[in-house]
C-alpha cells in the first residue's frame, strides 16, 4: 500500500485542498477556529501552515464518525 506524501508546510490553497474546502473558508476558519492550526508568516505577503497540523486537526474532527468540518 502507497502512503501519499505531503509537503512539510503548505501554503494556504494547498492546505484547503488538503482539508476539502474553499479558500476562503480555509481563511475564514484560521481566523475564528481557536483549535485550528496557527499559520506562519514568512513574510508580509506568505503564511505558511503545518501539514501535519492540518492533517492532524482534520482527523480530530472526523474521528467517531462525527463530522465537526
Amino acid at each position: 500500500m502507497q502512503t501519499k506524501r505531503y509537503p512539510p508546510s503548505s501554503r494556504p490553497k494547498q492546505g484547503a485542498e488538503l482539508l476539502g474546502v474553499s479558500l476562503p473558508t480555509f481563511w475564514r476558519w484560521a481566523a475564528e477556529k481557536q483549535d485550528f492550526p496557527k499559520g506562519r508568516r514568512l513574510s508580509a505577503r506568505c503564511t505558511v501552515f503545518d501539514t501535519a497540523e492540518l492533517i492532524a486537526w482534520r482527523e480530530s474532527k472526523m474521528k467517531g464518525g462525527r463530522n465537526e468540518l
